[in-house]
């Protein structure tokens, strides 16, 4: 068959699969969505009702985003969490700002062959599934410590909220419902004490009621960080590794501490990029692509052309081959993170960069020089009344972690283990490959791409910003900026507008189906681009600041995702 048929073939198919959608560069914001004092913009709309409250009794971003996190516990148990870890970025109204890590950490058991077989093989799914897989958690350690150090609210007001929606129950959304299917049919067989509450089949609109959670989060109302890290709760927690041959023990636990470390912070034109440094890659490589791409006219190049979609993903790829060599957790290696985001370095990464052609993967390297070495996720962001604003990233890892839920106190453990490099070079779940920089040791922080994020413009509070999605979640911030500062998008046209990705390796742009013209396609294949297409992607939620003061949200139509406030 003559060449030019089969890609007539080929590019019908591609017209059937991408779909001829035409994504408009702006549409009218609508004006009942614009609020005056404060905002909370979550993945559920009862944990942004539960913030809300707590803004309207006086509480600040610091309070709402405690209370939201432990709300997200129990009304979006594939991500939100108490047996994860996360992070939270601040900035307060007079510009100054601050991050919180309350990451897992791998257990003092934990080794850096331990998914390993005799072979030196990966043993598949080891790092995901089960007791072997789970992280020590921070979630708890990390709001408490958030709490000492700037709660302006008592504690116990915080927690009530939750502790009443999980004992008195909540009526499904139909993607919770269908999650809590894809539990039972998927994750429910690696527990050896069946949580009962979660079994059967769930329907839109079924009450679900948490009564062994709604006792664990009253023991921490009670007990603050000892209701979880230590008493009955830790002993149902250890009762429940040993069960199953897990690793976390007492001291894992009473050892925990999430750590207060300084954002990174960069400039993008004339905003002030402030993000989270590592053990999250996301601040470094947001900005790293930030700085390769400023000299060019995206503005120019047009919202979703050809040549700015090229041009986008060249630079990603570039600073993903970055972050699976030099980032880690800083307590354990020594990041040249000053270098990385050196302008010269990373315009002399662009320099065999073609506006025509896409450089192939196995072309682009770390980069090169003097140094010697020493998905399932929920984001929301929150603006209060006062003008700090939050924004917060937490994780379980994949849908619903590892699968476990702790035996008697209600709560999903992680699989955070698979963060780690379990062999260098080898893929983890969401396909990233990392070096001895991410191994496995006792006590370390496996690397994260979580890229919570707050922007100002003219040393003012300008955009609150994150998203979920595994490795995407640095790329689907990074999109959500530039379409507000570069191509003049409304906040919500932002969150909802197609995403893409890419990451290095492997050796393919993840794009949403449907969500870009099939002309767009073409033309990037002509480039040298392949494609991997996917049904959805990341959950952005965000808020914008208006040049009135007023607030304007992103809620994420892939999802349940909500805005509150007044």
């Amino acid at each position: 068959m003559p060449k030019i048929v089969l890609f007539s073939i080929f590019f019908s198919c591609l017209v059937l699969n991408s779909s001829c959608v035409n994504i408009p560069p702006k549409t009218t914001f609508e004006n009942s969505n614009v609020l005056d004092s404060a905002m909370v913009v979550s993945a559920h709309p009862l944990a942004s009702e539960i913030g809300k409250s707590i803004l309207l009794k006086g509480g600040n971003a610091v309070d709402a985003a405690i209370a939201v996190q432990f709300a997200l516990t129990v009304v979006h148990p594939s991500a939100g969490n108490i047996g994860g870890g996360g992070f939270m970025v601040v900035r307060f109204n007079d510009g100054s700002h601050t991050s919180l890590d309350f990451r897992e950490t791998a257990p003092a058991l934990a080794s850096k062959d331990m998914y390993l077989d005799d072979k030196g093989n990966v043993i598949d799914r080891l790092s995901l599934d089960g007791h072997l897989a789970v992280g020590v958690p921070g979630t708890v350690d990390g709001m408490y410590s958030a709490f000492k150090k700037y709660g302006t609210l008592k504690w116990e007001e915080l927690l009530q909220p939750s502790i009443d929606l999980a004992n008195n129950g909540f009526v499904l959304t139909k993607l919770e419902a269908e999650g809590l299917n894809y539990y039972n049919s998927n994750k429910l067989k690696f527990n050896s004490i069946s949580p009962t509450y979660l079994e059967g089949t769930w329907s839109q609109g079924d009450t679900l009621k948490l009564t062994d959670l709604g006792n664990t989060l009253a023991l921490i109302r009670d007990y603050q960080r000892a209701g979880f890290y230590e008493g009955e709760t830790a002993e149902k927690f250890i009762q429940e590794m040993n069960r199953n041959g897990g690793l976390i023990t007492k001291n894992d636990l009473i050892n925990y501490q999430s750590k207060w470390r300084d954002p990174v912070v960069g400039m993008y034109k004339n905003f002030k990029v402030i993000s989270m440094g590592p053990p999250s890659s996301g601040g470094a490589c947001l900005l790293q692509i930030l700085k390769m791409i400023e000299s060019f006219n995206l503005k120019k190049m047009g919202f979703h052309s050809a040549d700015a979609v090229h041009l986008i993903v060249e630079a990603e790829k570039r600073a993903f081959a970055d972050r699976s060599k030099y980032l880690g957790d800083p307590d354990f290696i020594r990041i040249p993170l000053e270098k990385l985001l050196d302008s010269n370095y990373l315009i002399d990464r662009m320099r065999n960069y073609s506006s025509l052609r896409a450089t192939i993967s196995d072309s682009i390297y770390p980069g090169d020089f003097d140094f010697v070495e020493s998905d399932q996720t929920t984001h929301y962001s929150i603006v209060d009344a006062y003008g700090n604003a939050a924004s917060v990233t937490t994780t379980l890892n994949s849908s619903y972690g590892s699968g476990v839920v702790v035996g008697g106190a209600g709560f999903l453990l992680n699989n955070e283990m698979d963060d780690f490099s379990s062999k260098p070079g080898a893929p983890n779940l969401y396909g990233l490959v990392g070096g001895s920089a991410n191994a496995i040791e006792p006590n370390k922080r496996m690397l994260s791409s979580m890229t919570p994020t707050i922007l100002e413009k003219d040393k003012k509070l300008f955009m609150v910003v994150g998203t979920p999605g595994g490795s995407t979640i640095i790329t689907g911030v990074l999109q959500t900026i530039l379409n507000v500062i570069e191509f003049d998008l409304s906040m919500q046209d932002a969150v909802s507008a197609g995403r893409f990705h890419h990451q290095w390796k492997p050796k393919e742009i993840k794009i949403e189906q449907n969500k870009f013209d099939s002309t767009l396609i073409f033309q990037l294949m002509q480039m040298g681009h392949s494609f991997n297409f996917v049904g959805s992607m990341n959950r952005v939620d965000a808020i914008v600041v208006a040049k009135d003061g007023s607030l304007e949200p992103g809620a994420d139509p892939r999802g349940d995702d909500a805005y509150s406030g007044f």
